[in-house]
């Protein structure tokens, strides 16, 4: 992939439009993983640091069109204040006189954010007139197009597609480090290479079992999604999550495995509870005997060792998605041995954003313990799976 580096391009005195992903967890008004705005610092530090105005467009949530205050970036302005050490402005209006005139105003070294990007339904329509036009206000007396939001360059999207298309762009730094790590998962990785993969469905990730099939050593199965692998292989699962729809292409993937000698691991223990809650109680089980009136929550301490012993003698390691319910203690173990497990790979270990992210660090782990920590989960997902990314793709034919 080739894009202009933002490092050669002369920056000062130019008004930079610059995509981040600050789709941060916000409970009450409190974010409760800024990971994504640290994540976002390098690029906007060597802006401001090289003399431009730097106006910042980004999304929360799912808000579809409609100002929604639980889903407003005012607390991620202040946050980025903090972080920086400078002030940051922060725009409600996202175009029209109001943002125009704020844009105008501002002076090199200076930071604008605009509200939540989605609050506008031209951000994701899918009539690409509609887009362009949107996509043609925001560009409104800018210079540049920075891409810096990775989470989500997988969408044809106005603020990070079709912008591109009207401003001279670059990729921002954390960009430019996301597709160098993919790259590093795609080509020639370094062997044995394991990829662990959990979360709740399957369909979320059976395009990318395929792809990586042939590509892999070694392939772990965990959370949600391993029950319709467990169901494929004639297992009772109780009340757990199933797709029953994907259990013929689940065998298909168990079959090819084998064939192609793919270390390929299910749990064969379970812990499983009889209701979805915090509380309750925790019962260890056979894989091949979930009780009908349990649903698995966590893969078992059993399974979770020879998947972290598996994961210990790799050399190139990809995980995407938690063993279970993270978030509830019971249901934990096999999340913490994971991410234990990676911190110990000699070579390069990439928990693959989303949920496996704000799991790592709920769990206490460090950023730096781990080889790359990924800001976009599907993002990743995509290129892993062989699809195109749109949001980059642009950059390079604009």
């Amino acid at each position: 992939m080739s894009f202009t580096a933002l490092q050669s391009i002369d920056v000062a005195g130019k008004r930079v439009l610059l995509r981040c992903d600050l789709n941060v967890p916000i409970k009450e008004g409190v974010i409760r993983d800024d990971g994504r705005i640290r994540a976002s610092l390098p690029t906007i530090k060597y802006l401001v640091d090289h003399g431009a105005s730097v106006v910042i467009m980004a999304h929360l949530g799912r808000p579809k069109g409609e100002r929604n205050p639980e889903m407003s970036l005012a607390p991620v302005a202040s946050r980025l204040s903090e972080l920086l050490g400078l002030p940051v402005q922060f725009s409600a209006e996202i175009v029209g006189p109001s943002a125009d005139a704020a844009k105008a105003a501002l002076l090199p070294g200076h930071i604008l954010l605009l509200e939540n990007i989605r609050y506008e339904a031209a951000e994701t329509s899918k009539d690409e007139a509609e887009r362009a036009g949107f996509a043609a206000q925001l560009a409104t007396g800018m210079d540049l197009f920075v891409s810096d939001g990775f989470g989500a360059v997988h969408r044809k999207h106005a603020s990070g597609y079709d912008v591109a298309k009207i401003l001279p762009n670059a990729a921002g730094f954390l960009v430019a480090a996301e597709i160098d790590v993919l790259k590093k998962l795609t080509e020639n990785p370094d062997r044995p290479y394991g990829v662990v993969l959990g979360g709740a469905k399957v369909s979320d990730k059976i395009g990318v079992i395929k792809n990586l099939l042939g590509k892999v050593n070694v392939l772990a199965i965990g959370g949600g999604m391993l029950f319709t692998f467990l169901a494929a292989q004639g297992h009772e699962i109780g009340k757990s999550l199933v797709e029953l729809d994907l259990i013929d292409d689940v065998k298909k993937l168990l079959a090819e495995a084998k064939d192609l000698g793919v270390e390929l691991l299910l749990p064969t223990d379970i812990v499983v509870a009889p209701t979805f809650a915090v509380d309750a109680p925790p019962t260890l089980v056979s894989a091949s005997e979930i009780p009908a009136d349990q649903i698995g929550l966590d893969i078992g301490p059993v399974s979770a060792a020879a998947f972290g012993a598996a994961i210990e003698k790799c050399h190139t390691v990809f995980w995407n998605g938690p063993m279970g319910v993270f978030e509830f203690p019971n249901f934990a173990h096999g999340t913490q041995v994971i991410a234990e497990s990676l911190t110990k790979v000699s070579g390069i270990s990439v928990v693959g954003g989303g949920d496996s992210a704000a799991a790592v660090r709920a769990l206490g782990f460090k950023d730096d313990q781990f080889g790359y920590i990924s800001t976009g989960g599907g993002a990743s997902l995509e290129y892993l799976e062989g699809k195109p990314l749109p949001g980059i793709e642009v950059l390079q034919n604009a």
